[in-house]
């Protein structure tokens, strides 16, 4: 669901008291009309001799102009003002209580906007061209009771949950698989020092040589067990 509404500038009366110059910049003394039908005084000031330090002064009071996305009533919420038009203004008092007048009313509009429109309201849009013309724009979703929203959200909140989870899961497996990796690595390092000290389960070599078959045999066994070869009979074999 989406809506624009325009506004042209049109003549604006005078009724400027309590002028106040310093430098090139001058402050009058209005009054503004306001959102409710009413009005109230407010100074202004115009003269400014560029257009960035109108804006200044201009977002001093009116922080959401021309300042990106910010949020009212909960909704994210854009204003923006030409240039073209600020430049118009900075130097003519008519023009900027106008631009002021709508500045100020913009909050309560977007209040009027939630509050009033069917449906839950997911942006809205408050844009002033280079004529002064004013545009409103407003998107949201056929959704009285904001069911359809609350649903949005946790479907939202419920994906990002699990991708996060299989995120996890995914680093998980991938460290129990390092981990395995290193204990391979570790084995194969170990086997090789044991190979290379000659320590590897299961070989050996010993050797022995005599002419008595039985004394040689003993010989080999007492270099394998760590024992002394016993004395005794012995076969007396002569070449």
């Amino acid at each position: 669901m989406s809506m624009e509404i325009a506004n042209n500038y049109s003549d604006y009366g005078k009724g400027y008291t309590n002028i106040v110059k310093e430098g090139n910049v001058t402050t009058s003394t209005v009054e503004l009309k306001t959102s409710t039908g009413g009005t109230k005084t407010e100074q202004i000031k115009t003269g400014y001799s560029n257009v960035n330090d109108y804006s200044k002064y201009l977002q001093g009071k009116y922080s959401y102009m021309n300042s990106g996305t910010t949020s009212m009533q909960g909704v994210p919420t854009t204003v923006s003002v030409s240039g073209a038009f600020l430049k118009k203004c900075m130097n003519d008092p008519e023009k900027a209580k106008y631009l002021e007048e709508n500045l100020a009313a913009i909050p309560d509009c977007a209040k009027s906007a939630v509050v009033g429109c069917r449906g839950t309201l997911t942006n809205l849009s408050y844009s002033v061209d280079a004529n002064g013309n004013i545009s409103v724009a407003i998107s949201g979703t056929s959704d009285p009771d904001g069911k359809i929203a609350k649903e949005n959200a946790e479907r939202r909140a419920k994906e990002k949950k699990a991708a996060e989870e299989k995120a996890a899961e995914r680093r998980k497996e991938k460290k129990a698989e390092e981990e395995k990796a290193a204990e391979r690595r570790a084995e194969r390092k170990e086997r090789i020092q044991k190979l290379e000290e000659g320590k590897e389960a299961g070989t050996f070599t010993v050797s022995a040589a005599g002419t008595d078959v039985k004394s040689v045999t003993q010989s080999i066994i007492s270099k394998v067990s760590g024992t002394s070869a016993p004395t005794g009979a012995s076969f007396d074999i002569k070449a």
